[in-house]
């Protein structure tokens, strides 16, 4: 049984449809990441399961129980938003303690103190918990947000960009964490972000939005490599995937139908210029110690691959390329699936 499910879903803002007809279910121990650029619905989808709004149409479900009318306390989700919210003048353990002391819990003190205690040692602030939340770094404060939510054992967990305010090295450190944490209790959780690293390290799957609606649903890997269109494709890679024009690859090597080609940077070969290959002209190179990041000029489109340390490459320079297990697309930018196109052929 899905621990959440949403069925048909769809939810407007005047003329704006923010969620249109979206269907889908989260398994019990289930780390689901939407992925998505501002305004894809992400946001929206949350608040419609924590029942912060109510959908226009279809049904939102948790442990195999309708919910659509139930207000948010008879949800049983922990919503983790993006800002902090913590209580200022009070201190971590209190902070933490805060939703089991509510009436609708009332929980006894000492089971409240172990759970405090539980979590704060998981995540590593325990010897924070006399301090005030105004005391904290950005880094702690964000830890008592997500403990918060985790001292509760709910169904569901809801989290809404959690570490975006965070810099490089504490959403790092943050990413495993909490991925830790949700493999030791089992825990069902739903993370929203636009951060490709967040999803693709994290994730059991990562369901891509855009425009209110769900594109593609499948494992890190799936989508990356198996995307259903060039938009999904778009959506991960570092750097990001290069799509040209087919006609830059010759009409003897993709199919008649396709009207554009992606090139992942680990797809992209460079050698010589005298080697056999579209030939192009070396922009510039990035330095980045393991490995380089070579910008090239093919006709007048731009491209990004990886070269090694050790090969000299300059701006100026002629280089041949060649392409691996490049991805196409058709006018509407949906992918085509070159096994079909084989037996086409």
């Amino acid at each position: 049984m899905a621990e959440v499910a949403l069925v048909e879903v769809s939810k407007s803002y005047g003329t704006v449809e923010a969620v249109r007809n979206l269907s889908l279910s989260i398994a019990h121990g289930e780390f689901v990441v939407l992925l998505g650029p501002t305004g894809a619905g992400k946001t929206t989808t949350l608040r419609l399961i924590a029942g912060l709004e109510r959908p226009d149409r279809g049904d939102v479900m948790i442990q195999g129980r309708v919910v659509t009318k139930d207000v948010p306390a008879e949800r049983d989700v922990a919503f983790v938003f993006q800002q902090y919210s913590l209580y200022p003048h009070l201190t971590v353990y209190d902070n933490l303690a805060f939703p089991l002391r509510s009436p609708a819990r009332r929980m006894d003190e000492k089971v409240i103190r172990r759970r405090v205690q539980q979590v704060s040692e998981q995540l590593h602030i325990e010897q924070k918990l006399g301090n005030r939340a105004t005391a904290l770094s950005g880094g702690e404060m964000q830890r008592v947000a997500i403990g918060r939510a985790l001292v509760r054992e709910p169904a569901v967990y809801l989290m809404d960009e959690p570490l975006s305010s965070l810099d490089a090295k504490l959403r790092a450190e943050l990413r495993l964490e909490l991925k830790r944490i949700q493999r030791e209790l089992g825990t069902t959780i739903l993370y929203v972000t636009h951060d490709q690293i967040e999803a693709m390290t994290m994730a059991d799957r990562i369901g891509v939005m855009s425009e209110g609606a769900l594109v593609q649903l499948g494992t890190p890997r799936e989508i990356y490599e198996r995307p259903s269109s060039a938009y999904v494709a778009s959506r991960l890679g570092t750097p990001a995937i290069n799509l040209i024009p087919a006609e830059l690859l010759g009409s003897d090597t993709v199919p008649p139908q396709v009207r554009t080609v992606g090139l992942r940077t680990e797809h992209i070969r460079i050698s010589s210029a005298d080697r056999p290959g579209p030939v192009a002209q070396v922009h510039w190179v990035e330095h980045l110690g393991d490995q380089n990041h070579v910008h090239l000029k093919l006709a007048t489109h731009s491209l990004v691959t990886l070269a090694d340390p050790v090969q000299q490459l300059k701006a100026g320079d002629q280089v041949s390329l060649e392409f691996t297990e490049p991805l196409y697309f058709d006018q509407a930018g949906n992918r085509i699936d070159t096994v079909e196109f084989r037996g086409h052929a």
